[in-house]
């Protein structure tokens, strides 16, 4: 460990860097906690804690796994291409150039956003300009210390576990230090190596996003107001665009978190999950009084919404504005005689099963696949080859990421956000808030309570308990949980079910995830997060009332934490 913090000490040329090397001289802990193991190269790319040492990101690392996909790109084309975006986080314009110059040193080609992009606009670049990869860097909704590097393929998704394997087999053959050809940006901007993507291209994706539109004169007929908040990232631009083109006659911008900032300094945590992160937007909601509350998280890939209702402000859940969106969209489209046969709804095998059962209303199916928007693009991609695209209505995560279209592979805050305006609108000219609205789709379904807790497992040491967790989980799944028969046990990581019957097969990917069914429909999963240090459990409880619904809730979550903890 020590052998390999000098040699950063003797080789990093980044004054910030060194000091921070030079500040835990001597401090055992400090140096294992930074360079005991590399920061892992996975189907969601890099992501960490900016700073010094292996297990950090930084522009050694960054250049690495950069000059690693150069040699994966190099093999599997001819000439190939990469366009980059970045986010409003601390380095992220370095890091985007690094990679920029790393790559056009190797021989490929790089188109580079000027300025920060939502992720989403990424993956649509990737497709519309038919490159061969794409890079973002962001860390999403993480804490303002951290930042991260994703990868996506040729067709706009993040990259597959094959090919991300692919890709980290080729970082493994690099030096850090005396492998990386760190390039010269300038110089491969001269060369015509690099260059930067104009107006034309978001211009082709604002069109994108509007031909999504399912009613589009109603935000104006109704006169709508929303408030917006960016939260200090890359949405303020492009969804205030949208807004604009779709007719919302008054945005409200939280002025706090309107430009970029990489501190985040009104909301440590810029996560619109959280009430948090949203405590100024509804502070100023209570002043404008609006239709809607909006917020994008800083890539702008993730929105969250908030509602008036009789009690105040309301937080809608990424399940809930999910089911929302599903019932919009197919409504809208029966009613323009526009709904496919058969539609299709794909989300996540931890979301919520209400979706599956509005779908039916529909005539339609739900599809769920792991976690990663990356398995819901692959749906999409089975209904484009199979040359009906119009079936796909909706792909979401419950944490708040939705896709409409076929223009990208990835969730896109700005569609959701276009969407969420119309819905709010269609609503309103019903006389009805889109409270009233899911309240009506549980009054139908039943009440569905989804909740999700985190255990927060820090460091080394975190890593090795949660995976003892998750193999005695395993090993001796419970019987029962709240007073309730366990029926079932998903295992995705062996890819079967087991259950009075016997034992099933799972057409899943191998991953990480505990499924406990439940009687009554109920349900409980585990399973380690892909870009945090966490296990993760989510719940699902059925009443006949909301009251009803929250109460088995908690006793299940009660439940859940003693076997997690004990």
């Amino acid at each position: 460990m020590n052998e390999i913090y000098e040699r950063w000490l003797a080789r990093v040329d980044d004054p910030e860097l060194r000091e921070e090397l030079l500040s835990i001289r001597g401090d055992e802990e400090q140096i294992r906690d930074r360079f005991y193991c590399e920061l892992s190269f996975g189907t969601a790319g890099l992501r960490g804690v900016l700073g010094a040492g292996t297990n950090r990101m930084n522009i050694y690392n960054v250049r690495r796994a950069t000059a690693g996909l150069a040699r994966y790109l190099l093999k599997k084309y001819e000439r190939p291409s990469v366009g980059i975006a970045y986010d409003s986080r601390n380095k992220s314009d370095l890091f985007a150039r690094s990679a920029a110059a790393v790559l056009a040193a190797a021989g490929v080609r790089v188109h580079l956003f000027s300025e920060l992009q939502p992720t989403p606009v990424l993956s649509f670049t990737v497709r519309h300009l038919g490159l061969s990869a794409g890079i973002v860097i962001t860390a999403s909704h993480n804490p303002a210390p951290y930042n991260g590097y994703k990868v996506y393929g040729e067709d706009g998704a993040q990259l597959g576990p094959e090919a991300a394997d692919a890709v980290l087999a080729a970082i493994r053959e690099i030096d850090l230090f005396d492998g990386v050809n760190p390039g010269d940006f300038e110089a491969e901007l001269k060369t015509g190596r690099i260059s930067y993507l104009g107006e034309e291209l978001l211009e082709a994706y604002y069109g994108a996003v509007l031909s999504q539109s399912v009613l589009p004169d109603i935000v104006r007929e109704q006169n709508l107001s929303v408030v917006y908040t960016p939260l200090n990232g890359a949405g303020n631009k492009p969804v205030r665009e949208i807004f604009s083109r779709i007719g919302v006659s008054k945005v409200s911008v939280v002025k706090e978190q309107e430009q970029p900032d990489g501190n985040f300094p009104t909301c440590p945590y810029p996560n619109p999950e959280t009430r948090e992160a949203l405590a100024l937007a509804l502070e100023l909601a209570k002043q404008e009084r609006p239709d809607v509350v909006i917020a994008t998280d800083p890539d702008s890939d993730r929105v969250g919404i908030a509602v008036g209702t009789k009690d105040g402000l309301r937080l809608l859940t990424g399940n809930e504005v999910g089911v929302l969106l599903l019932d919009y969209i197919a409504r809208g489209k029966r009613e323009r005689n526009a709904l496919p046969e058969n539609p299709v709804v794909v989300s996540t095998v931890v979301s919520t099963p209400l979706t599956g059962e509005l779908v039916k209303k529909y005539g339609g199916e739900a599809r769920y696949v792991l976690t990663g928007f990356k398995f819901i693009g692959g749906e999409l991609e089975k209904l484009v080859e199979a040359g009906c695209p119009e079936r796909f209505l909706l792909g979401f995560e419950e944490s708040y990421g939705y896709l409409v279209g076929t223009y990208c592979r990835d969730k896109d805050a700005v569609v959701a956000s276009m969407l969420i305006c119309e819905m709010a609108a269609y609503y309103k000219s019903l006389g009805l808030s889109l409270y009233d609205a899911m309240e009506a789709i549980y009054q139908e379904f039943g009440y569905y309570q989804n909740d999700v807790k985190s255990f927060a497992f820090a460091g080394e040491s975190g890593m090795h308990r949660m995976a003892e967790i998750m193999a005695r989980l395993r090993e001796n799944p419970p019987k029962e949980l709240a007073g309730r028969k366990v029926v079932a046990v998903s295992d995705i990581e062996k890819g079967e079910r087991r259950d009075a019957h016997g034992v099933s097969k799972i057409e899943l990917p191998r991953s990480n995830v505990l499924i406990f069914e439940l009687t009554d429909g109920f349900r409980a999963i585990a399973r380690p997060s892909g870009t945090e240090p966490k296990l993760k459990c989510y719940l699902t409880a059925v009443g006949r009332t909301r009251a009803e619904a929250e109460t088995e809730s908690a006793r299940l979550m009660a439940a859940m934490t003693a076997l997690i903890e004990g």
